[in-house]
């Protein structure tokens, strides 16, 4: 598929091929996500098993991408979107969610937002919502004891 910017570029939204990952990582080391970063192999493995993977193609470059998962009937959660600094601004990112979205339009879309990013997402119409967060290693006993 085709989209054409705001600034009239066009460019290429495809599906993830695992060729395309170390530019992901790339482009997450450039915005800073170390915890994807520091975990590259976790990282490949999530895009490798996610049902939402697609990646945004410029002049040959891996300049954005969208990852998430869904159950097709009631929600698709992002785990990432991220554009590369020089292509913000220019709608690929919304276009980029509604492409998405338009894939399972009768699911609802839920995704996590950073302190920087949460008014992009509220002025495209987002609602917050309240939610939590636990890793395996941070359940300190809770559980069935062996």
């Amino acid at each position: 598929m085709q989209l054409k910017l705001k600034d009239e570029n066009v460019i290429e939204v495809r599906k993830y091929r695992p060729e395309d990952f170390n530019d992901i990582n790339y482009l997450n080391a450039e915005e800073q996500w170390n915890n994807l970063v520091n975990k590259k192999e976790d990282t490949k493995e999530a895009w490798d098993h996610s049902n939402i993977a697609y990646v945004t193609i410029h002049n040959g470059q891996l300049i954005g991408y969208i990852r998430g998962m869904t159950d097709e009937s009631v929600t698709t959660f992002i785990c990432e979107l991220l554009i590369h600094h020089d292509f913000r601004g220019l709608g690929l990112g919304d276009a980029l969610l509604h492409y998405v979205h338009g894939l399972y339009p009768k699911t609802r879309v839920e995704m996590l937002a950073s302190s920087s990013s949460h008014t992009y997402y509220e002025q495209k119409g987002y609602r917050t919502f309240y939610g939590f967060r636990k890793t395996y290693e941070e359940q300190s006993g809770v559980g069935i004891k062996k």
